[in-house]
């Protein structure tokens, strides 16, 4: 098979895949032509540099147009692909604007999916896919969350089993709030402890996966244990990948010590 055959047929799988798994649409097919990898990783490098000014919601969008200009014009690449999936997670978690913020999980979502499919063996696509459909499943939880339960727990498992401690162990964190929140469905606080626990045996550096398990420990009504995982929180060092994320899990903390106890 030749190799503009063998591109065809990816498509046409990545599509069918993207109709199943992320509500039905998709961007326009990418052209056939061969990207210059030179050019591809320079603009993948001006989307990293506006990422990581992302308190600033402006650069944040900047890096996500960047990106998506990026794969409609050229053929799928693995990395554009899951770093727009990371993109759009973080807008939705950061615009105020409520059609934004669901077109941004779809559209993450989507990308998410292509990842998976371009390189299986790799815990990033399968990550943040399931990142997305769970932000979407929160928005939508009679529409979106009861059929995706299993979705999100089959991507993140695949995370666990390729590379348990990536974006610092969070794919735990992910099962422990999908134990949390379908607690009608078979969900249960103790699972989300079981989770939440194992990942703090070797995370050090998430302070989320302490302030959920505080969360879970209250569940169960734990009030000391659930006291002392906020406590260590606020002692975490974080990830220089994500200060601002830290900073944000520093005030949630200190808010529950005042509220909770």
């Amino acid at each position: 098979m030749n190799n503009r055959k063998l591109y065809i047929l990816i498509t046409i799988v990545i599509t069918l895949c993207l109709h199943v798994g992320c509500g039905g649409s998709s961007d326009p097919a990418p052209s056939s032509a061969k990207a210059d990898p030179a050019v591809v990783s320079a603009y993948i490098a001006e989307a990293d540099s506006l990422f990581r000014q992302r308190e600033d919601i402006a650069k944040l969008r900047q890096a996500g147009e960047i990106l998506g200009k990026l794969r409609a014009t050229n053929p799928r690449n693995f990395e554009t692909e899951w770093k727009y999936a990371k993109y759009n997670y973080f807008l939705g978690q950061k615009t105020k604007d409520d059609k934004e913020r669901t077109t941004a999980y779809e559209t993450g979502c989507e990308a998410g999916k292509v990842a998976s499919i371009l390189e299986p063996l790799k815990p990033n696509g399968y990550f943040w896919y399931a990142a997305n459909l769970g932000e979407l499943s929160n928005l939508s939880p009679i529409t979106v969350g009861l059929k995706s339960v299993n979705d999100i727990k089959g991507a993140m498992n695949k995370v666990i089993e390729l590379q348990p401690d990536y974006e610092d162990s969070n794919a735990y964190d992910a099962l422990a709030q999908v134990e949390l929140g379908s607690r009608l469905y078979g969900g249960s606080p103790e699972k989300a402890i079981e989770l939440l626990e194992k990942a703090l045996q070797t995370e050090k550096r998430n302070a989320e996966l302490r302030i959920h398990l505080a969360e879970a420990y209250l569940a169960v009504k734990r009030s000391n244990d659930a006291k002392h995982q906020l406590e260590l929180a606020l002692q975490t060092q974080p990830d220089p990948e994500y200060l601002p994320e830290q900073k944000e899990s520093i005030e949630e903390a200190k808010k529950m010590l005042r509220t909770k106890f």
